[in-house]
């Protein structure tokens, strides 16, 4: 009987040495990566950890859970874990810890388009939106939308999202970002602006976007073409004569370009195109909405690397503007010529 007893107590013993092995010794995790998906619960991932070797058993994974209250703590994310952790201390770091972040980075004044081949090119992203067409995806966002095309409709910035998630979360920030904007700044814009509603404020904004080359002089382009508008001048802007052209642009324009009749063409139409040609930052948002007092109607770039233009008030000045920068022909070079 007594060999028995100890039999019994050495086998105890051994089991409760087994299981503390199991829950308390460190294991190498070699930088493992766990992903957690949505609904995912704790005995999927302790099963995912032990398949990878991770800890010695799935089972402690569990009991460690159950031990500390958190069977019911899971985040989803991607976790980076540490590199020697003991199912116990695995258990503490993934109800502690925050998922490992991942930066999709949109640039102002570029496309819907190119922000889109941004966004698919992010290996840190779940692409649930890949195959949607642009319009499908928009009225995802929101079926009530100001426009069905989605240009100009997303705000520019750095979004930081979880590993893992779903790109959809970021187009949703970038347009619900979008939308407060432009509201802020058409409740506070200048009086007298040639604009119907604030879809128009944004289209302008996204010319202000393309043609602004130094941001000194953001809200003097955005004189000139709010002083055409009011004098029922067309904009002639190429940068819209760009985006109509599409992927016919090849990186120059000629003058059949700025001929060829598109919904885009402000040289060929008056007013403002039919939607923006570019997402738009803050700063074109307010040049926008609150233009330089100034009566330019035309402008040149200086063409001297600062990105800076020179701006008239009236045609004979711009063409001497034009002379000075673009043709470098100043009167002291005319006048020295044999």
């Amino acid at each position: 009987m007594r060999l028995f007893f100890r039999v019994l107590l050495l086998l105890c013993l051994l089991a409760a040495s087994a299981v503390g092995f199991a829950l308390f010794v460190p294991k190498d995790t070699h930088g493992f990566r766990v992903a957690i998906t949505q609904g995912q619960g704790m005995a999927a991932v302790s099963r995912t950890l032990a398949n990878n070797g991770i800890v010695y058993h799935r089972y402690a994974v569990l009991v460690s859970a159950y031990l500390q209250g958190a069977q019911n703590k899971l985040k989803t994310g991607v976790y980076h874990l540490p590199s020697s952790v003991s199912a116990w201390q695995l258990v503490e770091y993934l109800s502690d810890a925050k998922p490992e972040r991942s930066i999709v980075q949109v640039v102002e004044g570029s496309t819907f388009a190119q922000m889109r081949r941004v966004i698919n090119a992010n290996p840190n992203l779940r692409h649930d939106t890949q195959d949607l067409t642009d319009a499908q995806l928009l009225a995802k966002i929101d079926e009530h939308a100001i426009s069905n095309n989605p240009e100009g409709l997303f705000f520019p910035d750095s979004y930081e999202t979880d590993i893992g998630s779903s790109d959809f979360a970021v187009y949703q920030l970038a347009y619900k970002t979008l939308q407060k904007q432009l509201q802020t700044v058409w409740d506070d814009r200048s009086p007298n602006l040639p604009y119907k509603n604030p879809y128009e404020l944004l289209i302008m904004a996204s010319i202000i976007e393309k043609e602004t080359g130094h941001p000194d002089d953001r809200s003097n382009v955005a004189a000139v073409f709010v002083n055409r508008l009011h004098k029922n001048m067309r904009l002639q802007t190429d940068p819209t004569v760009i985006y109509g052209m599409g992927e016919a642009y090849q990186g120059n324009i000629r003058k059949a370009d700025l001929q060829r009749d598109t919904p885009y063409n402000t040289y060929t139409r008056n007013g403002l195109p039919p939607t923006p040609i570019a997402l738009v930052g803050k700063e074109a948002l307010l040049a926008a909405t609150h233009p330089s007092t100034e009566e330019y109607l035309y402008f040149v770039s200086r063409m001297d690397g600062s990105g800076k233009s020179q701006f008239s008030h009236h045609l004979n000045e711009h063409n001497t503007a034009v002379r000075q920068y673009i043709l470098k022909k100043t009167p002291e070079n005319k006048s020295n010529k044999p």
